[in-house]
């Protein structure tokens, strides 16, 4: 059987066909895009302002914020009077008089403690020094006892003037207050010895097992060693390491671990070497 070719017409439909037919087969293994991943796809230039939104919920202000730690507040150098002779704070040195120079405080109490005479304190400062000497004595350091506290304007002036017909006013300024200018006379000082008695009022009371002991751990019970060797200059007064002054715990915490040993130093006040007239 002999066959004859084409005619154009017929070409024109087969080849028709068979181009429907290809594109039929391409539509069956390449499946057409989702339009809306399409749409929701932004293309690689654009803006990120104009990206969509993430699905993933946004932290909330709680969880952003990193946790906070707490704070030692600042200690506070003006809570209490520097200038007030009733302040645990008072400072009392040769170019600060007692105002009023006879005062008197009106809280003093005899605490329950060794000594040459009854002695007397305020309430508070009794009650502390009654817990610093159980304490030195429960670690290790011996017995104390209290030589002198609480002295009047009167007593001062008798103790005082003792001094200079001993040594001379020069001197006698260099170890014992005017009358008027004593810390003793604040209620806050006490002046302490070892039991048995050795070193009273001296400079090697210093290196007693109670003087040492005073001089590392006052500070727990609120006093400080108000003359040191090194700041004669601050104070006016020789190194007493017998002489301790009660400020309170909070003071002589802070004074403890900032290491600054002087009232005058810590509350950025004149320094005393002498007197002014």
């Amino acid at each position: 059987m002999s066959l004859r070719p084409l005619s154009h017409r017929s070409a024109v439909v087969v080849a028709a066909v068979l181009t429907s037919a290809l594109l039929a087969s391409c539509s069956s293994s390449e499946p057409a895009p989702s339009p809306s991943t399409s749409a929701a796809t932004p293309s690689a230039s654009a803006s990120p302002s104009l990206s969509a939104p993430s699905s993933t919920p946004a932290p909330t202000a709680t969880e952003e914020a990193p946790p906070t730690s707490a704070t030692t507040p600042a200690f506070d150098r003006t809570a209490r009077s520097v200038d007030d002779p009733a302040s645990l704070w008072v400072v009392s040195d040769k170019l600060r008089p007692l105002d009023p120079v006879d005062y008197t405080p009106g809280d003093l109490v005899t605490p329950d403690v060794v000594s040459q005479n009854p002695p007397t304190l305020r309430a508070e400062a009794a009650d502390a020094v009654v817990a610093m000497f159980a304490a030195g004595e429960a670690e290790g350091a011996g017995r104390f006892q209290v030589q002198s506290a609480y002295r009047s304007y009167a007593t001062q002036v008798s103790v005082y003037d003792g001094w200079v017909q001993q040594l001379g006013q020069a001197q006698a300024d260099a170890q014992s207050a005017r009358p008027g200018f004593s810390e003793h006379q604040t209620g806050l000082a006490l002046d302490i010895s070892p039991i048995p008695l050795s070193c009273a009022l001296q400079a090697c009371f210093g290196d007693t097992p109670q003087g040492r002991w005073l001089a590392a751990e006052a500070w727990r019970f609120g006093f400080l060693l108000r003359y040191p060797a090194d700041k004669v200059a601050v104070t006016g007064f020789t190194f007493e390491p017998w002489h301790f002054r009660y400020v309170g715990v909070d003071l002589s915490t802070e004074m403890h671990e900032t290491g600054v040993t002087t009232l005058e130093e810590f509350f950025d006040l004149p320094a005393a070497p002498d007197y002014a007239g």
